[in-house]
């Protein structure tokens, strides 16, 4: 469908999205207003240098630049592979030493629709209890945290990190207009909603949330509480690296870290 579509068109609605104006992006890519205008309309159509030019201007996904190329009849540029393609071996053998080096505290590597791609093994033990199907592949990892057979009935903060999920999804959304992260949006904000009045209260008030939004998992062990950290490939030339982002949890507190240490030991 998006294929279909002018590539003026396409660059108008990103445009739009990112807030600019066409005199703003004119000035951006160093470009007439006038010859803008051309493009978006249809009346000029851009080379495959301009398309990237004014892609790189607006920010626009390395998946979304092939949408564009092709829309202006061009080739796509940007290769989509999966992380186990024999030519992405040294990014994989990057991603899996970052997860074995951050043992004994979990880490996954996800991609731009929260797809689990690699995990470390600290990631199984917690995940005791979760409904078999939610585990079969591919795993959405935002359906496995707040479905209701998922890790959901054991977050003890459910209220907090529901709400801190959802605003990660809604940025992605406003960054990318990405068709499936707003039907999963709209399938997890169908879920029932917590009540957590409680633990909204006592997770505002910990040392952890004047930092971060802690994540609060009941264990057998008893809560485990965690700060998460997001890391992207800096400079990427692929559509799989520039999707791929690795989630890590370190303890927010002693007890988490002991716990945990106990248990690798």
């Amino acid at each position: 469908m998006a294929a279909r579509t002018p590539v003026g068109n396409l660059l108008r609605e990103w445009r739009q999205r990112r807030r600019k104006s066409q005199l703003a992006l004119a000035c951006d890519a160093d470009i007439s207003t006038r010859h803008l205008s051309f493009i978006e309309t249809g009346r000029a159509l851009p080379s495959r240098e301009m398309v990237l030019h004014l892609a790189e201007r607006l920010e626009v996904p390395l998946r979304e630049r092939n949408i564009l190329l092709t829309a202006a009849g061009y080739a796509p540029s940007f290769e989509a592979r999966p992380l186990d393609d024999p030519s992405l071996r040294a990014a994989r053998d990057v991603v899996d030493r970052i997860l074995a080096g951050h043992e004994p505290f979990p880490a996954l590597a996800v991609d731009t629709h929260w797809t689990l791609l690699a995990a470390n093994r600290a990631l199984a033990p917690l995940l005791g209890g979760v409904d078999a199907s939610l585990l079969k592949p591919p795993v959405n990892v935002m359906r496995l945290a707040l479905h209701p057979h998922g890790l959901a009935p054991r977050i003890a903060n459910l209220s907090e990190w529901r709400a801190h999920l959802l605003a990660r999804l809604e940025h992605q959304i406003e960054v990318t207009a990405d068709a499936f992260l707003i039907e999963l949006r709209d399938e997890l904000r169908g879920y029932p909603t917590p009540i957590g009045v409680g633990a909204r209260a006592a997770a505002r008030d910990s040392e952890a949330a004047r930092v971060a939004i802690p994540f609060k998992l009941r264990s057998e062990r008893g809560v485990l509480s965690f700060l998460s950290t997001t890391t992207v490939f800096g400079t990427p030339i692929d559509v799989t690296l520039q999707e791929l982002a690795l989630e890590a949890f370190f303890p927010a507190d002693a007890e988490t870290a002991a716990l945990l240490r106990e248990g690798a030991s």
